[in-house]
């Protein structure tokens, strides 16, 4: 596949076999994920058939939000991701669940995993649509897919731990993946249906 660039780098005019890989292997999740809602209402998308939480809708959000978020964290690195606790609140408390407070970016990542009023499936993967696309033109667009940066410092990543775009993008991957597995048990247990 040729793509053309306009990126300020000096990327390649020509995708290599490297990122060919991993863009088919994301599109290919992408793919299985978006199959668990087909055909579906937006009312069947946000009901919750199991005991989790977790709804269709909702599961596609919080992988297009976390894409999203990644490949901005590619692009302009760890300043992007910030994950600034309240006054007076622990690392400790927030993750034990007795925060007095939850700050507004975990409230935000919540919102990802439901369908809210406003919510419609048709628009849910419209915006995975263009998640997806600006995906693909970032990674062509970039110089090296070694280029990395430090990850934030919170306790759910190791101290030090440093992601290269090819990292960040495998990440990516199996977080789309698992997902879609999560979304496959939800679309059957709501309808009986599967992708696969």
């Amino acid at each position: 596949m040729t793509v053309t660039t306009t990126a300020p780098t000096a990327p390649p005019t020509t995708l290599d076999a490297e990122r060919t890989a991993l863009l088919r292997a994301l599109a290919g999740a992408r793919a299985a994920l978006t199959a668990t809602v087909r055909d579906l209402t937006d009312a069947q998308a946000g009901e919750r058939p199991t005991v989790s939480a977790l709804c269709l809708g909702g599961v596609l959000k919080h992988v297009a939000a976390g894409e999203e978020a990644w490949l901005r964290f590619v692009v302009d690195g760890p300043a992007v991701m910030t994950f600034t606790l309240p006054d007076g609140v622990t690392w400790a408390e927030f993750l034990a669940g007795t925060a007095r407070e939850l700050p507004r970016w975990a409230i935000e990542r919540e919102r990802t995993f439901q369908m809210l009023p406003e919510d419609t499936l048709p628009a849910i993967l419209d915006r995975y649509a263009r998640v997806a696309a600006r995906t693909e033109e970032i990674v062509a667009g970039l110089a090296d897919l070694s280029a990395a940066h430090p990850v934030p410092d919170v306790p759910w990543h190791e101290p030090g731990t440093v992601l290269s775009v090819r990292a960040v993008l495998m990440h990516v991957i199996a977080e789309t993946r698992q997902h879609a597995g999560h979304a496959e048990i939800l679309r059957e247990t709501l309808d009986r249906r599967t992708t696969t």
